[in-house]
């Protein structure tokens, strides 16, 4: 097929619409870097005051796919057990037909429980703007879509997250969204009409992971990430990065049931480091000629010099 022209009902009908499934978070292959987008309790954690920028096109090749982008600042507060950070997130699907914004503020609190162990209480307070036209639809058959268009809905919500870490290991719990909000229903409506319902519901993370000294130049760090949400399937993501001379990262991941990574980094110096992720979904739909896959691109700037630190290793 051409053209996909009925892509944009299916994927929203699929992925926000049906109230028999839960709509969930953004997903991220890049989460060992994406780190405060899933936890709160991660704001200033490196020691320093950290920016992360990630921007995700998912199924590229599929007309009206999703993408999303992020935008993290955090950093500690200077002689204090306090961090601090501001979180954007931009979901898209349907070139616009639905967009979704979050807009959050965060802090931290963090206690030493050991000689290296550090434990983190995270709090995020904010909340999503959004946006859903009915006219950018486009039909297989030019059927008539009614629906009442929302613009700039704003609704609250909160997130809490803990946070252990060492130089070597780390592990979190969060939940970045405890309100479950239900943003429209016209089921009211007559009985020709189509009853839609999309449904907030609370995302529950487990992170955790680990970096093995191999050599003076390599390191080698597993990580997971476990996502539980009510109405939807679990995801599981496993990863195994290197990292050489401190510089250059490789490795691989794999979403259970549904894609494998290729990713890789580079620090480029002190304060600049990129990483790039691609996918290739193990569905049926990632058999299909018309996805190339789903890319990821993340670029972090630190202004190491104002706290003449260095987190090491890199890795999170």
């Amino acid at each position: 097929m051409n053209k996909l022209i009925f892509l944009v009902p299916l994927v929203l009908a699929s992925l926000f619409f049906q109230s028999s499934q839960a709509q969930q978070d953004a997903q991220y292959t890049q989460y060992m870097f994406n780190t405060m987008s899933v936890n709160p309790a991660y704001a200033g954690s490196r020691g320093q005051l950290s920016i992360g920028a990630l921007y995700r096109s998912q199924w590229v090749g599929l007309d009206g796919s999703p993408t999303t982008q992020t935008l993290n600042l955090h950093s500690p507060i200077r002689n204090s057990r306090l961090g601090y950070g501001v979180s954007i997130v931009n979901d898209e699907i349907g070139n616009g037909t639905v967009q979704e914004t979050y807009l959050d503020g965060v802090i931290s609190y963090t206690i030493d429980v050991s000689q290296t162990g550090k434990l983190s209480f995270g709090l995020k307070a904010g909340g999503n703007l959004l946006n859903l036209d009915f006219n950018k639809l486009r039909n297989f058959d030019s059927e008539t879509v009614t629906g009442d268009n929302i613009e700039n809905k704003f609704s609250p919500n909160f997130g809490l997250g803990l946070y252990y870490h060492t130089d070597k290991f780390y592990l979190g719990l969060s939940a970045p969204n405890i309100l479950e909000t239900d943003h429209f229903d016209n089921s009211a409506r007559d009985a020709n009409s189509v009853a839609f319902l999309s449904t907030e519901r609370i995302n529950f993370y487990a992170i955790t992971g680990y970096v093995f000294d191999l050599s003076s130049d390599f390191k080698f760090k597993p990580a997971l990430l476990t996502k539980v949400v009510g109405g939807a399937p679990l995801q599981i993501d496993l990863s195994a990065n290197f990292m050489y001379n401190e510089k250059f990262t490789f490795g691989a991941a794999y979403r259970w049931d549904a894609a494998v990574s290729a990713m890789a980094g580079f620090q480029i110096s002190d304060q600049f480091m990129v990483g790039l992720a691609y996918d290739k979904e193990t569905t049926e739909l990632g058999s299909t000629r018309f996805n190339d896959g789903s890319f990821e691109v993340f670029l972090r700037f630190e202004l190491t010099r104002s706290f003449q630190k260095l987190v090491s290793p890199r890795f999170f």
